[in-house]
């Protein structure tokens, strides 16, 4: 609290009857948009200070770079004359194409010109092809497999062979481990799986076109058309008129006989894949490793969960129907499953006063980043510190890079701030690793360096660019995903920060945005952008509140959604039958609306391609940061021995130890299903008591 006071002492005081405040130095380099840096006298140092990429051609010479190190890697693995750790070798391996294939990936979406889009996918080409013929080298998977089996010929701990066995589950992923014709057979299903996603997926997205006949005149114009027909686009979600709605989420997702047939045939190859591969399931194969470990304690805490909120749920779902009532004037009416994000809003609006726009003015880009600043100082010692770039090692003129140094141990490492839309950019707030930390051979660490991308409108010279609540939640979200990054301090570069297993790896992430929804941390940043006045109390109140509305009902839709992901990808994958009779089977069972016929949601439900029966990951990450949260944090959120541990026993090991064991070992309580369901309904149960307080205040 000490470090907290003295940052807020520097930035905020008490003249003539109100608040004044300072921005600091972080909050004032956001808050202006970025300046254009002109060059007369430097040499470019290259993108990420890279001196090979002083131009475009710099990939080819990465690619050949790699690829030579990853033939002397291959040699020195299999020899019988090795003098360093399996593991060792294997990390420096996976370093040294990671280190071209992410950075490459990056540049790839994100870069404005082409030359360096084009150069930089084929050089993502160019290793994947590399990792093929990795994954089809028999002698040094037998390295690996023996060293695994028997033990290293040179003394190893307890993480190395953790992390040997790690790689050695992804090279039999590919079936390296299969006599020759069932590993062919386990590529091409691999390769076709491949297809089939990308087909599914591209479907997914695609407009209903229906002729005009098919819309009641009254609301056709709702919709845009292209000669006798209408297109559907979307769901209407928000849209004040129940027929359009109504509307919208039937002819939206109509059944596809072409999406059907997508969806059936990569649940059916991918059971074939698990089962070629040793595994009972495409679920068992998906979570092996996992923190949950086994679908069986997926089912189990699915279930626990289900059984705690129906009657939460229902109750938030009544809430919602009186509403619909009161708004149509028909006593019969019943909320349907098109209403639902609808009235949260309306709620938002009606019991919590909620003006659309009026919390934006507070929250000023460089006022959130100095509220980051805030926490991190407080919680971990680590400040960030805006830096200047030096000449080419950006890829636009509008990036910000932090330097993130620790009070005592110094530099941590970098993260580069894309924060704003610009054209042919990504519409999508994400984290990407462009270098990995480790610990070097000559005892000094590789220091991570990472990217966060956010979709922000760009600063005006009249004000700077201001954030909803939802992009404060953002924020914090995809800064902890570069945090946990930053503050990693793992031996191997393949289990480093973020490298960890699905269900575990949104746990840091989603714990900053409990922080992000605490009134004592957004008191430290939350001032009007002219005037610096701090955020009214009745506002602070109102926009915490808003958060939670209706949160039983929304976890039981993630609930839902996770189940019918595990139903398909488990032992009834290859069962005859629709996908449309699972969906309504598992709704019947976990989710209290009904399913609304001749409606196929689940052909649109693109996750089940890139979150294949690991859908459950968020909700099972919700619930161990929400644990977390109030083990930890809720008591005093800028608690510095509590960040010290949270550090040192989870954010510090990365992937190095099992998920399933460091929650345990840092909550000093077994991670059943039971205890899991109950951390999450103590909190929802504990925000709705909130709600209901200032509900009846206001």
């Amino acid at each position: 609290m000490l470090q907290l006071s003295r940052t807020l002492l520097r930035s905020r005081y008490w003249h003539r009857g109100r608040w004044v405040s300072t921005w600091t130095p972080l909050a004032t380099a956001f808050n202006s948009p970025p300046a254009r840096r002109l060059n007369f006298t430097r040499d470019d140092v290259g993108l990420f200070c890279m001196p090979e990429l002083r131009g475009f051609e710099g990939f080819y010479l990465l690619r050949d770079n790699a690829e030579s190190r990853t033939q002397e890697l291959i040699s020195e693995a299999i020899s019988d004359q090795r003098r360093r750790k399996m593991v060792d070798i294997f990390d420096e391996l996976s370093d040294t194409l990671c280190k071209v294939a992410d950075l490459a990936e990056f540049v790839r979406i994100a870069h404005p010109q082409s030359k360096y889009t084009q150069a930089a996918e084929q050089a993502c080409i160019s290793i994947c092809g590399v990792v093929e013929s990795l994954n089809t080298h028999k002698p040094i998977y037998q390295a690996l497999s023996h060293v695994v089996q028997h033990g290293d010929k040179l003394p190893t701990s307890e993480v190395d062979r953790h992390v040997a066995r790690l790689f050695l589950f992804d090279f039999e992923q590919c079936g390296i481990h299969l006599p020759e014709e069932e590993r062919l057979r386990v590529v091409r299903l691999n390769d076709y799986i491949l297809q089939l996603g990308q087909k599914f997926m591209s479907g997914a997205v695609q407009p209903s076109v229906l002729p005009r006949h098919h819309v009641p005149e009254a609301i056709r114009n709702y919709f845009p058309t292209s000669g006798d027909n209408v297109i559907i686009t979307g769901l209407c979600t928000n849209a004040a008129n129940v027929q359009v709605r109504e509307a919208a989420y039937r002819l939206y997702l109509q059944p596809s006989d072409s999406q059907e047939n997508l969806l059936r045939d990569l649940l059916l190859c991918r059971h074939e894949l698990a089962r070629s591969c040793g595994f009972e399931t495409y679920a068992h194969r998906a979570l092996n490793g996992s923190t949950m470990e086994r679908p069986e304690i997926v089912h189990e805490f699915i279930d626990e969960l289900s059984e705690k909120l129906r009657p939460r749920a229902e109750a938030d779902f009544a809430k919602m129907t009186q509403m619909k009532r009161r708004e149509c004037g028909r006593e019969g009416a019943m909320v349907e499953v098109w209403d639902t994000p609808y009235f949260t809003t309306q709620m938002r609006r009606q019991s919590l006063e909620e003006q659309t726009n009026e919390f934006l003015p507070y929250f000023s880009l460089g006022g959130c980043m100095e509220g980051l600043d805030n926490l991190l100082r407080a919680l971990y010692g680590v400040r960030l510190e805006n830096t200047e770039m030096e000449p080419g090692e950006s890829w636009h003129n509008d990036i910000y890079k932090l330097a993130v140094v620790h009070e005592r141990e110094g530099l941590l490492g970098y993260i580069y701030c894309d924060f704003f839309e610009r054209t042919g950019k990504p519409n999508q707030d994400c984290h990407f690793t462009i270098k990995g930390g480790k610990r070097l051979a000559d005892g000094t660490y590789q220091l991570p360096v990472v990217v966060v991308m956010l979709g922000l409108a760009q600063p005006r010279w009249s004000g700077p660019t201001l954030l909803s609540p939802a992009r404060v939640d953002n924020l914090f979200h995809e800064m902890g995903h570069a945090m946990h990054s930053m503050l990693a301090r793992t031996e191997h570069q393949h289990v480093t920060g973020t490298r960890c297993a699905t269900d575990f790896a949104e746990v840091p992430s989603v714990l900053m945005e409990y922080f992000a929804s605490d009134p004592r941390v957004l008191r430290t940043f939350a001032r009007h952008f002219q005037t610096h006045e701090p955020i009214s109390e009745d506002m602070l109140r109102r926009l915490c509140a808003s958060k939670h509305l209706f949160a039983a009902s929304e976890t039981q839709l993630q609930v839902f959604y996770s189940a019918l992901d595990q139903e398909y990808h488990g032992a009834g994958a290859q069962k005859s039958g629709s996908s449309t009779e699972t969906l309504r089977s598992v709704q019947s069972r976990f989710y209290s609306l009904p399913y609304v016929e001749n409606t196929a949601w689940q052909l649109r439900f693109s996750h089940l391609v890139g979150y294949g029966a690991k859908y459950y990951a968020y909700l099972v990450s919700k619930t161990i940061a929400s644990w977390i949260w109030q083990t930890y944090f809720e008591a005093n959120p800028f608690n510095r021995q509590a960040g010290e541990k949270y550090r040192s026993e989870i954010l510090a090991h990365g992937g190095a130890v099992p998920s399933r064991k460091l929650v345990a070992n840092f909550l000093q309580r077994e991670m059943t299903p039971s205890v899991l369901a109950d951390s999450l309904i103590a909190e929802i149960d504990a925000d709705e008591s909130k709600i209901k307080d200032l509900i009846s205040r206001s």
